[in-house]
């Protein structure tokens, strides 16, 4: 039986009126994803890079969020164009590839993205989820339709070389990521300074320039705010551990610190 695949973030931004918000999924837990992937949030980020997440923890999360009107994309540890093959054949329809400083690596990116002759992408399609097992009619000749890549620029060198990146063949976007932004500019930890915020606003205006959309990663609101106004298409704005951590400390101090202040208060 012929399967649909369904939109990637390009389509959903191409049909986009507003900035789209998503946030990261960085447990590890397919749970955890399902629950973020029911939110109401547009899209959600799956990590490798900085989570305890393996091909096969990615396809749990996948088929978690599956049941849900949201857009699954994953972030993979580095530009190793085997672990973008995997993780492809695995069903991946939006691709997020970190510490991406030139368009030489966006167009190995690129590359490793697309099946010959336009890249070097490993045929395997009939063996995988990618094409659901031959499920999906015409996968190979329209695979670059059902993929989106999108690179992210974290230093410097990545933000004079942005208008390029962007305007690479086969990359759809560029995505801005500030913490280590920061600390390529020396100012670690400092994710809003000035001079950070008009570097992440030098790489929109880059990527608007030669047609390509730009997200962005800001768990501060008024910084994610400021950063949709400024241009940003795509934003992710909180992360599922994040979100945990702070409501279980905001639990413990709203009942053990009440506890503690009255004790303190009793004697």
């Amino acid at each position: 039986m012929p399967l649909r695949l369904n939109p990637t973030l390009r389509h959903r931004l191409a049909e986009a009126t507003r900035p789209l918000y998503g946030g990261w999924v960085c447990s590890g837990s397919p749970v955890v994803a399902e629950i973020m992937a029911g939110s109401g949030l547009d899209w959600v980020l799956i990590d490798m890079e900085h989570a305890p997440n393996g091909l096969e923890s990615v396809l749990a999360h996948l088929h978690a969020v599956s049941a849900y009107p949201v857009t699954a994309g994953v972030r993979i540890p580095s530009a190793d164009p085997v672990v973008i093959k995997q993780v492809l054949d695995l069903g991946v329809q939006t691709l997020l590839v970190p510490m991406i400083s030139t368009a030489d690596e966006a167009r190995a990116v690129a590359e490793a993205v697309q099946y010959p002759p336009a890249g070097r992408r490993g045929v395997g399609s009939a063996l995988a989820r990618s094409a659901r097992w031959n499920r999906v009619d015409g996968y190979l000749r329209d695979a670059a339709e059902h993929v989106a890549v999108y690179v992210q620029i974290e230093t410097a060198e990545g933000v004079d070389n942005a208008a390029d990146i962007a305007a690479t063949p086969g990359i759809d976007g560029v995505f801005v990521g500030p913490a280590d932004l920061a600390a390529s500019m020396g100012l670690l930890g400092q994710q809003t300074h000035p001079e950070v915020v008009a570097a992440v606003k030098r790489v929109f205006e880059a990527a608007a320039a030669v047609g390509r959309p730009c997200g962005v990663n800001a768990f501060d609101p008024a910084a994610a705010r400021a950063y949709a106004e400024a241009g940003a298409r795509f934003l992710l704005v909180g992360a599922d551990v994040a979100l945990l951590a702070r409501a279980s400390e905001a639990l413990a101090d709203g009942f053990i610190g009440e506890d503690a202040e009255r004790g303190r208060a009793a004697t």
